[in-house]
């Protein structure tokens, strides 16, 4: 069965409706495929060079979308087209390779199979952190876990209170200390908290800018330091988050914590009709690093674990849903 055919379901669809609302206005600048499919009864390198244009609106960004094209024209089953129309399905499986690179991606949080998970979160500030910390918390608060939540951003002013207001909110535990406070010795006694009360999650927020990248690299590794020396293969994931509003612009400042850090996984931020969603593709084709979870409306329930089928469905639907 191909992809074209998986979302003739009802059900399907259904469950994707997230991401196709989320990626309204990434659709805007893919429906303008419909138009150069129709357009064009040959394929030629005029319609290469417009899908090229497209794609880069779409902020997937430039240098995934040229190697892209170039995979494309080269694929084998281009040869033999007569029409541009033919070139959607095998678009689709392209965008599936981007992602995947013959690899099964995990996209799913790594927890500890005994005792105590910890997940630090890092960011520039801006991009939603707390607000996404929050948005966990709950989420695996009703997946049935116990989670405590860390305020180690105690360099921000408001970090620490918003964080508190989000936990009154969904009636999860902060540990704090006076901003200003050492980062490193707030997540060290959320950690013995954690142990003495039997949690099973930590989410650990961290310092969205420090002066310098080697200030940066020093405060992070201090905190897992600390991390992996309390509790064995810790921290489980280390996730950046990125606002998927702030495109191109946004995956260059990530670039900082990924060189600092060992991010093993993204959130991705207002994917809510607001931002071009193609940043997704750019940010695992330049940092080979998998999406973990999305954003996709500002409710405390609009998290979802990344799907990438409902993502490129997301992409698509318009196509998808006339066929």
């Amino acid at each position: 069965m191909g992809f074209f055919d998986i979302f003739k379901s009802k059900k399907k669809r259904q469950e994707a409706e997230k991401y196709r609302i989320g990626m309204e206005k990434t659709r805007k600048s893919m429906s303008l495929l419909k138009r150069l499919f129709s357009s064009y009864n040959e394929i030629t390198e005029e319609l290469f060079d417009e899908l090229e244009e497209i794609f880069v609106m779409a902020d997937i960004g430039v240098e995934t979308v040229v190697k892209f094209v170039d995979e494309l024209k080269s694929d084998p089953r281009v040869k033999g087209l007569e029409s541009a129309k033919e070139l959607q399905p095998i678009i689709v499986d392209k965008m599936f390779d981007i992602y995947l690179k013959g690899e099964i991606v995990n996209s799913n949080l790594v927890f500890n199979k005994e005792g105590l998970s910890v997940f630090l979160f890092v960011g520039v500030n801006g991009v939603g952190k707390t607000t996404t910390i929050a948005k966990v918390a709950s989420k695996l608060k009703n997946e049935g876990k116990k989670v405590l939540i860390a305020a180690g951003d105690t360099f921000r002013a408001g970090a620490i209170e918003q964080l508190h207001e989000w936990g009154k909110r969904i009636d999860v535990k902060v540990v704090s200390k006076e901003a200003g406070s050492d980062p490193s010795s707030v997540i060290f006694d959320a950690i013995q908290v954690a142990k003495q009360e039997g949690y099973d999650v930590l989410l650990c927020d961290t310092a969205g800018r420090l002066q310098t990248k080697v200030n940066l690299m020093k405060e992070l590794e201090k905190i897992k330091r600390v991390i992996s020396r309390e509790v064995e293969g810790a921290p489980q994931d280390t996730l950046l988050v990125i606002d998927a509003t702030t495109g191109q612009n946004g995956l260059n400042q990530a670039r900082a914590f990924i060189e600092a850090t060992d991010v093993s996984g993204i959130v991705l931020t207002k994917l809510d009709g607001t931002a071009k969603g193609g940043i997704v593709l750019a940010i695992r084709d330049k940092y080979n690093i998998p999406i973990k979870f999305v954003t996709l409306g500002e409710k405390i329930e609009d998290i979802e674990y990344f799907d990438l089928e409902n993502y490129i469905y997301g992409l698509f639907a318009e196509m998808i849903d006339e066929e």
